[in-house]
């Protein structure tokens, strides 16, 4: 998944990112408001962690701005502001959650996965479809008890399908929540790896929709 680090204090952007990329999320940084809300307003990312005090343009003017122009996905606002009248502008202008500084990157983490669960109607940080079951905590994968191992991407991948369960994903969308901007990938890329990424699970999972993408079914279906 795709996550916006808008924060303009370099040292905490640059663990943030590492963090979040180690977790399995594809990372992008912005170190001011203007930025922030450009590449808001034209990528389709999973959510936003969002600093208030950024320069050229302040977060909550950002966030206000997404929200105007319909921009839906979830934001964390992460600031140094700890008064409470900056945590109400800041939800009042559409933010999702609120985490002052100082902070733990746990903390981080565990509210940034709920933030992604509950925006498509997952509970849970752990993951069951059938003999299937992702922790999205520890980004450990079982089926039948059986444990598999993915590469960073496979994960990914899997990851994503499963938040998104019951909706065909496109390539392009897979390809835009999965790989790094500047990750040199050949045409048939997302083909592959959705190959590879079956042989590894041996249970039919993952259906290709021609023309249209990949989905896995919800449990009822």
């Amino acid at each position: 998944m795709r996550i916006l680090v808008a924060e303009d204090e370099a040292r905490i952007a640059t663990d943030i990112a590492e963090v979040l990329t180690a977790s399995g999320y594809v990372v992008d940084i912005a170190a001011d408001g203007e930025d922030a809300w450009f590449r808001g307003e034209t990528e389709d990312y999973a959510a936003v962690i969002l600093d208030l005090g950024l320069p050229s343009l302040d977060g909550v003017t950002v966030l206000s701005r997404w929200r105007q122009q319909g921009c839906h996905m979830p934001v964390l606002v992460l600031t140094a502001r700890g008064s409470w009248n900056d945590r109400v502008d800041g939800i009042d202008a559409g933010a999702d959650d609120y985490l002052a500084k100082p902070f733990h990157m746990e903390e981080l983490l565990a509210r940034l996965r709920a933030l992604l669960r509950r925006s498509v109607g997952h509970g849970a940080a752990v993951i069951s479809h059938g003999s299937l079951v992702l922790d999205t905590r520890q980004m450990r994968l079982t089926i039948a008890g059986r444990p598999v191992q993915l590469t960073p991407l496979e994960y990914r991948m899997l990851s994503y399908l499963l938040h998104h369960r019951g909706r065909v994903v496109s390539q392009l969308e897979l390809t835009e929540q999965i790989y790094a901007q500047d990750f040199e990938r050949d045409s048939n890329a997302i083909e592959v790896l959705v190959a590879r990424l079956r042989r590894k699970l041996k249970i039919k999972l993952i259906e290709t929709r021609r023309g249209f993408g990949y989905l896995i079914a919800n449990d009822d279906a």
